[in-house]
């Protein structure tokens, strides 16, 4: 089951929006410095979500979102669970049914604007939700998914043109906040990985007889032929070796 990150509307209620007149640049800093200090990448969307309620002029809601090709649609962080949306394709391999029709418009453009859904071609959807206005950015695109950050508000026609710029901005720092959070885990795990294998192989080396290089090769075998992921048996091992009699292991 996919992961999901929720977050909680009323984690943000004691924060205030960004006064009116208060420096462009300096707000987006704050909002950077935020996002840079979150650990992992689902921080970084919670995160994200939240400051785009705050920073957005007249915005309610926001979601970020995952929709890949095909229809299949999955919200990752929420504000509140008005926005938060799943969506499967349909039978026959048609598109599902997903509340914001022009999310389509994503794959060729990096901003969509829905003015007021109940006028708007194919938003029955939002307004049916109470939400008459949409604007939608996109965070990241590749040939097979769009993650998409949208702001929503209960008026029609809410995010004008500087809504939309100090959006396009802010979602400028919220791609390279996700980029680097993705890059830390990945390290991480690496390093994680790293040393399991480590720890396995040393097991190997001892219950067989082996060394170090025939021990990562029967490692990697065993692997092939389980077709099980290498960090994940050498998990199987290091914990089969911590066991209370300390059972050995036999992965030729």
């Amino acid at each position: 089951m996919p992961k999901r990150f929720v977050v909680a509307a009323s984690e943000f209620t004691d924060l205030p929006r960004f006064p009116v007149g208060f420096e462009l640049a300096e707000a987006l800093t704050a909002a950077a410095r935020d996002l840079h200090g979150t650990n992992t990448p689902s921080d970084t969307l919670n995160t994200a979500a939240g400051l785009a309620v705050r920073l957005l002029p007249d915005a309610e809601h926001a979601g970020i979102s995952e929709i890949q090709r095909g229809g299949r649609l999955r919200t990752l962080a929420w504000t509140d669970e008005t926005v938060r949306f799943d969506a499967e394709p349909r039978p026959g391999g048609q598109g599902g049914h997903v509340p914001h029709p022009d999310w389509e418009r994503l794959w060729t453009t990096p901003v969509v604007r829905t003015d007021d859904s109940e006028t708007d071609g194919g938003g029955n959807a939002l307004a049916g939700l109470g939400l008459r206005s949409a604007l939608s950015l996109r965070l990241r695109a590749d040939r097979r998914r769009l993650t998409v950050l949208t702001a929503y508000a209960r008026k029609p026609q809410a995010f004008d043109e500087d809504a939309t710029r100090i959006g396009r901005l802010f979602t400028a720092h919220v791609s390279l906040a996700l980029e680097s959070a993705t890059v830390r885990e990945q390290l991480t795990e690496a390093m994680r990985t790293r040393d399991l294998i480590g720890q396995a192989t040393g097991i190997l080396m001892e219950r067989l007889d082996i060394d170090a290089a025939a021990a990562f090769e029967s490692l990697v075998k065993a692997s092939q032929r389980e077709n099980v992921k290498l960090r994940d048996l050498a998990r199987r091992i290091v914990d089969a070796n911590a066991g209370p009699a300390g059972r050995g292991v036999s992965e030729r």
